[in-house]
């Protein structure tokens, strides 16, 4: 028959056994290392700073013109050059004219001239439902004025047109088309 000592020296040996046991899964288990986080992309050497969601305006006698958010924006000092993504541009509401949104996937934007250079699905919406797509359009400052001498195709009411190479005067909003045009007027019968 077992004694009681037996079972109380077993009793002893299975508790101290589990405890150890414990103790070397905790310290495993605390003393390897955890893996790093992952730090956000290294930067090209030519980037200065980047950001998410930017905001760049131009003004001129303390009135904004307009104002550009980018989803991404990479700076290069020293080329004074912003690299965008995801564009939205928009350029104020004038006594005589309509507020002008423009869109695009890509696009540089100089701080030094204040041009913008819109690249890949450029989408320009007047207030005054004129439409204009293009592939590239470059936004001139000192003229206040858009110009591309890719394929435009233009939509407002029961006109659309296609052209290549065009320029927008912003201020007072008139495209003038550099080729022939192709146009179809909705509505009118030909005989």
């Amino acid at each position: 028959m077992v004694s009681p000592r037996n079972i109380r020296l077993a009793l002893a040996i299975l508790v101290v056994t589990a405890s150890i046991g414990i103790v070397v899964v905790i310290v495993q288990k605390g003393s390897s290392p955890v893996p790093p986080e992952l730090v956000s992309q290294q930067l090209p050497l030519n980037i200065d700073v980047a950001l998410r969601k930017a905001h760049f305006s131009e003004s001129r006698e303390g009135s904004t013109v307009w104002s550009l958010v980018a989803e991404r924006a990479e700076y290069d000092k020293n080329k004074e050059v912003a690299y965008l993504d995801g564009i939205r541009m928009e350029f104020v509401r004038r006594d005589s004219t309509g507020k002008i949104v423009v869109v695009a996937a890509k696009g540089t934007y100089s701080t030094k001239t204040k041009n913008v250079n819109l690249r890949g699905k450029v989408h320009v919406a007047t207030e005054s439902g004129a439409l204009f797509d293009t592939e590239s359009l470059d936004y001139l400052a000192s003229g206040s004025r858009f110009s591309t001498a890719e394929l435009v195709s233009f939509r407002q009411q029961r006109l659309t047109l296609n052209a290549r190479g065009m320029t927008l005067d912003v201020d007072g909003q008139a495209a003038h088309f550099l080729t022939s045009v192709d146009a179809t007027v909705e509505g009118l019968k030909s005989k």
